[in-house]
């Protein structure tokens, strides 16, 4: 690890030993805020001491700043020399960063079982990375002890959620005056539901008084909040060895949304098969191009179609891996065939690479 890398290792561990302090503090005020935005400042340098240590870079040709969490994550997932991360393991660090932001920005309620398990679940994969990346076990940094504890873990995401939404109803019924405690616990789940549904922007107070009138009329917490409702927990051991790991459920996929998307997160949760998305075989998109599969080829070449995460992926079925592809990259190519590009140009120019 070179000396840089190490440092920013140092300064991360420093910012998660004060999440954790804060919270297992026996003081509430500033708790919540103070756990989230250190926290997120931690896997923020952690990822960049990763890239380093991976030969990648943190700072744009000419930039004067170096990148920011959300190419962080991106690098991390999508780039072949750094990739560290996967898009599940993603999503707990987006998560992450969504809570953050409304703590700095705005304010943000979690119960205590919400920010236990969030905070739980944080330590547990930063645990994993630094353990998988490094060889590093976080016991030479802190003391089992110091990680946090609690004698009633969530064992099972819905059920939490669950009572909290049930808690919700009981303070929206009429003539309560606890509305605004209300909304702010309604807020939370609709921050993980815009961070997994590729928004990054904060509730309004609109949206969360739309919510608010479907609850009244009825409607259920996994009809409203679909994106959370494609989470689930994975969690093991006990006491202080709680290990908690967010993961999604059954044939849900999450995706890297298009870099650059106004206002969009870096994950999304596509309620799709991947099977169904990357619906293209090679030889399947050839025939819809009407080109030969080594010309194919070429132009997915030309085209860097297959560094397009919408575009393309390796899909493993079985103990076979099988190279597909989705309309988007369809849409790539013939707009391309349709502008005038010179196929045998480019096979020409493919054969020589």
């Amino acid at each position: 690890m070179n000396k840089q890398s190490k440092i920013l290792l140092e300064k991360s561990i420093d910012s998660l030993m004060v999440a954790i302090t804060h919270f297992n503090s026996p003081l509430e005020r500033g708790r919540t805020e103070t756990v989230l935005i250190m926290l997120d400042r931690s896997y923020e340098l952690l990822l960049k001491s990763l890239i380093l240590h991976k030969g990648g870079k943190t700072r744009e040709p000419y930039a004067k700043e170096t990148i920011g969490h959300e190419k962080c994550v991106r690098k991390c997932i999508s780039d072949e020399q750094v990739r560290c991360l996967t898009e599940e393991q993603g999503l707990t660090i987006q998560i992450i960063n969504s809570f953050r932001d409304a703590a700095q920005h705005d304010i943000v309620h979690l119960s205590e079982q919400e920010l236990y398990m969030y905070c739980q679940a944080g330590v547990t994969l930063y645990r994993d990375l630094i353990k998988n990346e490094l060889e590093i076990d976080i016991s030479d940094y802190m003391p089992d002890r110091v990680l946090p504890i609690s004698t009633d873990p969530p064992k099972d995401l819905h059920t939490m959620i669950e009572a909290d939404f049930d808690d919700i109803k009981i303070l929206l019924r009429p003539k309560s005056r606890r509305q605004m405690e209300a909304k702010s616990r309604l807020k939370s789940l609709a921050i993980v539901e815009a961070s997994l549904s590729g928004e990054r922007s904060q509730p309004s107070e609109f949206e969360i008084k739309k919510l608010v009138k479907k609850i009244r009329t009825g409607s259920d917490w996994e009809e409203l909040f679909p994106g959370v409702a494609s989470l689930d927990l994975s969690t093991t051991g006990h006491g202080i060895n709680v290990d908690i790991r967010i993961t999604k459920k059954g044939d849900e996929a999450v995706r890297l949304v298009p870099e650059g998307t106004p206002g969009a997160t870096v994950l999304a949760v596509k309620r799709v098969n991947e099977i169904d998305y990357y619906s293209l075989t090679t030889s399947q998109l050839a025939a819809k191009t009407n080109l030969t599969q080594p010309k194919l080829l070429a132009l997915i070449w030309k085209l860097t179609i297959q560094d397009d995460v919408d575009a393309f992926k390796v899909i493993k079925l079985g103990k076979v891996e099988q190279k597909r592809y989705s309309t988007k990259a369809l849409s790539t190519i013939m707009s391309a065939l349709n502008n005038g590009l010179d196929i045998d140009e480019i096979w020409n120019e493919y054969k020589k690479r």
